[in-house]
């Protein structure tokens, strides 16, 4: 399915071209040599004072990783979201040691998942980034101590057809993208 998106200008086809999906083929694996390198895009990404304030917990499909994410997921989530191939919890450190906040930490986890965004596009895979998660649930699932603050889940696989899906996914799965206009989050036109 070709959901290209329409922009006012040409922009890059890697990100024109980047949706998310969420029809998984259950067939399909992520390469461990993609998936290390989609991991390594995000830990060059850029970051505020090069603190790396980022944290990647990985689960492949079938591990107990990949589990105890998908168990922490909202229920709309559940629907869709098991069928990827690997799911990575974006988490990222809000406070130093000594207790001061790290003002640019979620900026920073943000700009190192879409990197991984990215480089899983340019390898052919698809991406889906979602914060519908039970943040209760997934810290207990994953302490990773206080100064700590779980982000988002990048969810990774191989496109499947629509049709797979349930009707309610199908329909937004097919349903044409849609972004505000450049002149309603800019001020230069």
């Amino acid at each position: 399915m070709n959901k290209s998106a329409q922009t006012s200008v040409p922009i890059n086809p890697l990100i024109s071209n980047r949706w998310s999906p969420r029809s998984f083929d259950l067939d399909k694996e992520v390469n461990h040599d993609d998936l290390l390198a989609i991991l390594e895009a995000g830990r060059w990404a850029p970051s505020a004072n090069n603190l790396q304030p980022w944290k990647f917990t990985v689960g492949v499909r079938g591990d107990e990783v990949f589990e105890k994410i998908a168990s922490t997921l909202a229920d709309f989530n559940k629907l869709w979201a098991p069928n990827s191939s690997a799911m990575i919890l974006i988490s990222a450190e809000v406070m130093k040691s000594d207790g001061s906040p790290i003002h640019t930490a979620l900026y920073d986890a943000g700009i190192a998942a879409s990197l991984m965004t990215m480089e899983a596009t340019s390898r052919g895979l698809h991406t889906h980034q979602m914060a519908g998660f039970d943040r209760t649930a997934m810290k207990e699932a994953f302490d990773l101590g206080k100064n700590f603050r779980h982000v988002a889940v990048l969810v990774i696989g191989t496109l499947a057809p629509a049709d797979l899906l349930t009707d309610a996914l199908k329909e937004r799965e097919t349903a044409e993208r849609s972004r505000k206009s450049l002149s309603q989050i800019s001020n230069f036109h």
